[in-house]
């Protein structure tokens, strides 16, 4: 009876925890909080500032409550900060502890303020997908980010080499002829300096062109694809795995009848 309570606070909390009005608490406490701090941006009357404080301190304790009920309600607790989520969650609630009266640290406690807004993601489940996919992405994206590198590094050199004369400004060496290629590649006002070149090489128009098709289609669509790649895997692998477990709830479900009839059919054996 006694070993039974403890399980039974724990399946209660895990109810709360997993419900959708909870969930839905916690967006809108997260959004205030973003609120809150763009708020403190402005030039606002003191007792505005007064209240925005002590909402502020409001919401640092529901944060501290709500980690400290999932914490209660996990399923395994010693396993709880080896989820990475779960330890970025705990960190930013405990820094937000931090008093912004202390002066050596107010700026420490104010960042980590801001970085509550983040927990936006940590919460709804697709933003959480998200961001694991773009991290699993990185080491792909970091040979696609090497390759363009590359390609800025040849282009900076031709381009130093042919329009130093030019424009020294932008095309004075291969640093700031990569510059000056993020420029184009971007599309802020790449024209005029296609323009300025064109006036002496009237070819040039064939570096541009054919350096813009290289980033700005190539290189932008092979990262956007490898991106994809990685979310698909990582649908398909969340798909395994909810298969696997209706599986084994229902593999469960089956030995729970199975005991049942075995149970029934002792008793009718008893009764015979």
């Amino acid at each position: 009876m006694t070993s039974s309570a403890p399980k039974n606070v724990a399946a209660r909390l895990k109810r709360i925890e997993s419900s959708s009005l909870f969930q839905g608490v916690v967006i809108a406490i997260i959004i205030l909080s973003a609120l809150t701090i763009g708020a403190k941006t402005y030039d606002i009357p003191a007792v505005v500032e007064h209240s925005l404080s002590v909402l502020d301190n409001a919401i640092t304790l529901f944060f501290l409550a709500e980690i400290l009920l999932r914490f209660l309600a996990h399923d395994n607790r010693k396993r709880f900060f080896l989820d990475g989520w779960n330890l970025f969650d705990s960190l930013v609630v405990i820094g937000s502890l931090i008093p912004l009266d202390n002066a050596d640290v107010i700026l420490l406690g104010r960042l980590l303020r801001v970085f509550r807004v983040l927990r936006l993601v940590s919460v709804v489940p697709e933003l959480r997908s998200l961001i694991n996919a773009l991290l699993k992405a990185i080491p792909r994206m970091g040979y696609i980010a090497l390759l363009m590198f590359v390609i800025f590094y040849i282009y900076g050199a031709v381009g130093s080499l042919f329009f130093h004369r030019i424009n020294e400004t932008l095309w004075g060496d291969v640093s700031i002829s990569m510059l000056t290629l993020f420029r184009v590649a971007t599309f802020e006002d790449w024209t005029d300096v296609m323009y300025e070149t064109m006036e002496v090489h009237p070819l040039s128009w064939i570096y541009y062109l054919t350096f813009i098709f290289l980033t700005a289609f190539v290189f932008l669509n092979m990262m956007v694809g490898a991106i994809l790649e990685v979310m698909q895997a990582e649908q398909e692998a969340d798909s395994r795995q909810q298969a696997q477990q209706e599986r084994q709830d229902m593999s469960g479900q089956l030995r729970q009848m199975q005991a049942q009839l075995e149970q029934i059919q002792q008793q009718l054996q008893r009764r015979d």
